[in-house]
């Protein structure tokens, strides 16, 4: 039950980022609620697929798509008192982070994924919804250009299969990976730590 709620709670909180992008570049109800709903399951529905789950787990779950959707919509009618809360969203996307990048990767394990294929699969269930989100926007995704993030997931990633491959207690290891992927996140964000890029560049 806890941890159905923190998904949900993750979900929330990835749609919510979704929204307020969708809603910046000025698109309608509808584009937000798609928007919505792409970046807060778009990267479980990716795990699914890799994973050769059909139906996707999050379109064969209700309250997934009811929590996302209607989210997309409380952001839409109300997008300037959620501005006001970037710092909260932001501490609840490293915890829905976590959460989906260690979920990620333990059901790939669950479900015969060799560590490396395990430790990909997660990293974008935590990744993906919002590169489909900055696709949809015309964007480059974010995850590829600022801040530490996918770095964080893969390491995250790496934690729970470790822990896997030498047998240590699954709630511990995915505790241990969602708490790494967190501290790296919030870290990156006070430090404003962003991975290297190529020097030398003109224009």
């Amino acid at each position: 039950m806890l941890l159905t709620v923190l998904e949900l709670i993750g979900i929330a909180v990835f749609a919510a980022s979704g929204a307020v992008a969708a809603v910046r570049a000025r698109l309608d109800v509808f584009g937000v609620t798609v928007l919505a709903l792409t970046t807060a399951l778009g990267g479980g529905i990716i795990r699914d697929v890799l994973l050769g789950v059909h139906p996707p787990t999050s379109l064969r779950n209700w309250p997934y798509l009811l929590v996302a959707g209607g989210t997309g919509l409380i952001v839409f009618w109300f997008h300037p008192h959620v501005a006001k809360l970037r710092r909260s969203v932001l501490l609840l996307d490293a915890v829905g982070l976590g959460l989906f990048v260690t979920s990620g990767t333990t059901t790939a394990l669950a479900l015969g994924a060799t560590p490396y294929a395990a430790c990909l699969i997660g990293m974008t269930t935590g990744i993906g919804g919002g590169a489909l989100r900055d696709l949809l926007l015309r964007e480059i995704p974010l995850v590829l250009r600022r801040e530490i993030y996918a770095v964080a997931a893969l390491a995250g990633a790496i934690i729970v299969a470790v822990g896997h491959w030498i047998g240590l207690q699954k709630g511990l290891v995915a505790l241990t990976g969602a708490s790494i992927i967190i501290t790296i996140r919030l870290i990156a964000l006070w430090r404003k730590w962003n991975a290297p890029v190529a020097r030398g560049l003109e224009g």
